[in-house]
């Protein structure tokens, strides 16, 4: 059970460290949805993304500046 709830605390605390999940104000139909699911696939190619040993966050950030390499994150060459 515990383990459970590691994992499950460990992913929270993830999205909001590096994609400030919990300040997000989208509310409208199914855009929190979209959102969630755009985050978790965007959470799943940083951290599969190793040649750069940094966090998170700071991965996405490099993304979005470098366009070179956003496009080895998203596994495009």
């Amino acid at each position: 059970m515990r383990a459970h709830w590691g994992v499950e605390n460990n992913l929270h605390w993830t999205l909001d460290m590096a994609f400030d999940e919990d300040h997000c104000r989208i509310r409208q139909g199914y855009a929190d949805q979209n959102m969630a699911i755009l985050r978790h696939i965007s959470l799943n190619l940083l951290k599969s993304e190793t040649e750069h040993k940094v966090g998170i966050k700071i991965k996405r950030q490099m993304a979005g500046w470098d366009s070179d390499y956003l496009l080895k994150v998203l596994q495009i060459f």
